[in-house]
């Protein structure tokens, strides 16, 4: 039989937590003519009609405010070698766009160079979870990065253990 333990600490919670990958993105949009973007996790597809996807957010934000009333959002399902883009998106200070190639889509949703999928959406519904939301995101345009080389496709960056790290059976070509 399998023994289990009770929850008695957030560290033993993100061990487990992290033994699994998800979508790591970046949802931004212009203000002011301005890029402003935070990395967020947990993103996953919900529904095709309508066209739903959900992502996780601290409640501690102090971007989701800035970007929840925004009409349109852009959502980067970000990259393999995108790691620093991921970090500096989740940085509590300082310019999180510098150094980081980026593009404007309708209605000022950003979207980050490179991704592996992008999602234009605005935001359908806000479900309270505990100490995050989980933001329910509507789907009006849908795009994919394609191949950066022939045969090679572009893989998501997936979260792993509280650090950015290939998928299970990845190998880096020789």
């Amino acid at each position: 039989m399998t023994a289990l333990q009770p929850v008695t600490s957030e560290s033993r919670l993100r061990e487990a937590f992290g033994c699994f990958p998800s979508g790591v993105t970046a949802v931004c949009a212009l203000i002011d003519g301005r890029p402003h973007g935070m990395a967020a996790s947990s993103f996953t597809s919900v529904s095709l009609s309508p066209p739903l996807v959900s992502i996780c957010i601290q409640r501690t934000s102090s971007t989701w405010p800035r970007l929840r009333d925004r009409r349109r959002l852009g959502l980067s399902v970000l990259a393999e070698g995108q790691d620093e883009a991921c970090l500096k998106l989740s940085a509590r200070h300082g310019d999180r766009f510098r150094d980081i190639s980026w593009q404007t889509g309708p209605d000022s949703s950003v979207f980050i160079t490179g991704s592996s999928a992008w999602l234009e959406c605005s935001l359908e519904e806000e479900v309270p979870a505990g100490d995050h939301l989980i933001a329910l995101l509507r789907i009006h345009g849908p795009a994919h990065g394609g191949e950066p080389a022939p045969g090679v496709p572009r893989q998501p960056l997936p979260p792993a253990r509280r650090r950015l790290s290939p998928p299970v059976g990845h190998r880096e070509p020789p």
